[in-house]
């Protein structure tokens, strides 16, 4: 597994048949003779970095130039469409700053580089059994998949994305890692995955109620619709309940984690608010482009909200969530040391 962070790169990685790493201020992996001045390089750039980070850092990147073979399996990861795609490794390792140029985020350069064959079909997060899920949660860059859920991802892409015949309460395990990976960032990077996880299995009904129970810890009060056509109303927000007292937010909420809603949904949906009313556009699936410029080109206030801005909402309202709305995602906090 090869993950940009947030899966920004996700696109970039198939467009141009790539996976690649950061660190782009180190010169090519090949010039270190070993792991331990590979780590030593790490120190020399972050001496104040935590001893245990920069030893996963040198592994993964060793791993990634050293140990990765011509035909191996790879796989990447978009969080934002819950997508993975699965292909093979076609190149030795190369320092390729041309390349890692294209791909950068910002300042950062993703000059590592392995050539990928990418397999044309994505394959569906919430196609995966449950063992295989929390076996991919990991937020490390580069990372060893264990072979069962390798086999079910590969299987899962030969299929056309659509999973057939897997148990989708298998409890697959993970191989015991050669460099621990528990670092806060790491443990709260898979702890939001699942709770992705989580929403993504509310059925329509309890995504509303959800998501006016949000509002509410929020401070709002809040009438959901009743079932049938609600005309873009599932939900209105106020500050008395009633929609009299400003804001008054018209909320329509699109439960559907594989479909992104486009232009039209968003030009539908504006075209039933009123002078004085806010729009929030919730869309579990994410939004095109055109859909955001069709929000940002409104005559009322329009926020778009995704499924990652669902759950940091949901995990900074949390304590003040009622209990009708803690039972749809219940959560534990827990504490760990940083040092």
């Amino acid at each position: 597994m090869v993950r940009s962070e947030g899966g920004a790169l996700y696109d970039l990685f198939r467009s141009k048949g790539v996976v690649a790493l950061g660190w782009g201020f180190l010169p090519s992996l090949t010039e270190f003779p070993g792991r331990d001045a590979l780590v030593e390089a790490l120190r020399e750039n972050a001496p104040d970095e935590k001893p245990q980070k920069l030893l996963v850092q040198g592994a993964q990147l060793w791993r990634f130039a050293k140990e990765v073979k011509l035909g191996d399996g790879v796989a990447t990861y978009s969080p934002t469409r819950r997508v993975y795609s699965v292909g093979k490794i076609a190149s030795a390792y190369s320092f390729d700053p041309e390349t890692g140029e294209q791909l950068s985020l910002s300042e950062d350069l993703y000059p590592h580089v392995r050539r990928v064959d990418w397999n044309i079909e994505e394959v569906s997060r919430d196609s995966l059994s449950v063992g295989a899920r929390n076996s991919l949660g990991s937020t490390l860059s580069f990372f060893r998949i264990p072979d069962t859920v390798a086999s079910e991802l590969t299987s899962a892409a030969a299929l056309g994305g659509v999973n057939a015949g897997i148990d989708p309460t298998a409890g697959a395990k993970s191989p015991e890692p050669e460099v621990d990976p528990f670092t806060a960032d790491e443990l709260s990077g898979q702890s939001r995955e699942r709770i992705k996880d989580m929403v993504v299995k509310l059925d329509w009904k309890a995504m509303q109620e959800l998501i006016a129970g949000l509002l509410r810890a929020m401070g709002y009060r809040t009438r959901l619709s009743p079932e049938g056509a609600d005309r873009g109303k599932d939900i209105i927000a106020s500050p008395d309940g009633l929609g009299f007292e400003d804001p008054r937010i018209v909320v329509e909420v699109k439960h559907r984690p594989k479909e992104s809603m486009g232009g039209p949904a968003v030009r539908s949906f504006l075209g039933g608010r009123q002078a004085g009313e806010k729009g929030l556009y919730v869309s579990t699936g994410g939004f095109t482009k055109d859909a955001r410029y069709e929000a940002e080109r409104a005559n009322v206030p329009l926020t778009l909200l995704t499924l990652d801005e669902v759950v940091d909402l949901l995990l900074e309202n949390y304590d003040r969530l009622d209990d009708a709305s803690r039972i749809l995602i219940p959560l534990r906090r827990f504490y760990w040391p940083t040092t």
